[in-house]
């Protein structure tokens, strides 16, 4: 076993990590007041090949298999989470269905201007009935002509308010059940009957927009079939499945942020006449963090490996995410704890991991569900 990351992968997740480091970071309390991050900001993620990151080469993009993608998303975590947010609901659920089952058309249709960021994608499956439980879509999908004719309602879809093309599931056969159901490519901006909703008001992730999205006798040309009919929910279920290994990825990143934070503060704040680093309390929550940064890297590091070898990792994804979403919390929590007041302060980035973290442990599957797919592999 090698644990070290080729060169090539270690100097582009240094190079990221620098920049959610120094710009990303010195524009946070802006991307916190505003709810919005900055076009300068996205225009450098496309010049670093951060929109790119799972799209092939020929068509624009970096092209990196799962471990190289992780380990930019590590990178990306270190950083604010929204811009992060926004950046790898694109580059991976966003992107990885067209990236798998595109048509040679679709993808040069689509995949160029992905890469440079021109177009923002998203994936809309998310339900107001639907959230953990997938297979209860109503988004109907129904063919006439040459065309499919959407109506229905997705609701928290990230990207959403500036996505230039969103995956959307939809039943095409309702009598099949979750197995009628398919993926379309839809533009959400050049589609009549398509409309975006409000923006929604969350607790943290500023900048990582989300909104309702509306079909309303929505045209989508049978062109934009994703794969084959009826396939949509099992693929679905594919690109959640590899989505959860970044989410892993992400959320070892902020754990290390946090680590960082707080054994400078620690070397850094004195009380009672030396520094809070020599009491042995604070010493054991660092070190507690230490061994959630470290299991949770291996985690993400050969679930990443397993699908650059093309096996199954349903159960294993799932392991992955949950640990290190648990884990991210329970770091934050410690990080708080150890800056103390300051860790409280709106002003603090340890107030702000609090904040944003909450996150992970509910989208692309809660922690429950994680639990419940363990379960089921092994019992199967």
């Amino acid at each position: 076993m090698n644990f070290e990351l080729p060169g090539d992968l270690r100097d582009m997740q240094a190079i990221i990590r620098d920049f959610m480091l120094t710009r990303v970071e010195a524009r946070a309390h802006e991307i916190e007041e505003t709810n919005h991050v900055p076009e300068d900001l996205l225009r450098e993620a496309a010049e670093l090949g951060l929109f790119g990151l799972s799209i092939p080469e020929e068509y624009g993009g970096v092209g990196l298999g799962a471990l190289g993608r992780c380990a930019v998303y590590e990178a990306l975590g270190m950083g604010h989470m929204g811009f992060g947010g926004v950046i790898s609901a694109h580059a991976s659920i966003g992107t990885s269905g067209l990236v798998k089952l595109g048509t040679d058309e679709q993808k040069a249709r689509f995949l160029p201007r992905m890469a440079s960021g021109e177009c923002v994608a998203g994936f809309a499956i998310t339900e107001p009935s639907s959230g953990s439980d997938a297979a209860n879509i109503r988004t109907r999908a129904e063919k006439r002509g040459d065309a499919y004719v959407l109506n229905g309602t997705k609701h928290y879809i990230s990207n959403a308010p500036i996505a230039g093309l969103l995956t959307v599931i939809a039943v095409t056969d309702p009598a099949r059940g979750s197995k009628g159901m398919s993926a379309f490519l839809v533009e959400p901006q050049n589609t009549p009957g398509v409309s975006i909703g409000k923006i929604d008001e969350k607790m943290g992730q500023k900048g990582a927009l989300s909104a309702e999205v509306i079909f309303q006798d929505a045209v989508v040309p049978a062109a934009n079939l994703l794969g084959p009919e009826h396939l949509g929910y099992r693929e679905a279920l594919g690109i959640l499945t590899n989505g959860r290994v970044g989410i892993a990825a992400r959320s070892t990143g902020a754990m290390q942020r946090l680590l960082d934070l707080s054994v400078a503060h620690a070397q850094a704040r004195e009380q009672f006449g030396k520094p809070i680093a020599e009491f042995q309390a604070v010493q054991f929550m660092l070190a507690e963090m230490e061994i959630a940064v470290q299991t949770s890297r291996v985690l993400w590091q050969k679930v990443a490996w397993m699908v650059d070898q093309g096996q199954d990792v349903r159960r294993m994804a799932s392991v992955a995410k949950y640990h290190a979403t648990e884990a991210l919390s329970q770091v934050a929590d410690k990080a708080v704890q150890v800056a103390g007041g300051m860790g409280y302060m709106k002003d603090s980035p340890v107030e702000r991991y609090y904040r944003d973290q909450r996150l992970l442990r509910i989208y692309e599957g809660t922690s429950e569900i994680q639990k419940l797919i363990i379960a089921g592999d092994l019992l199967r």
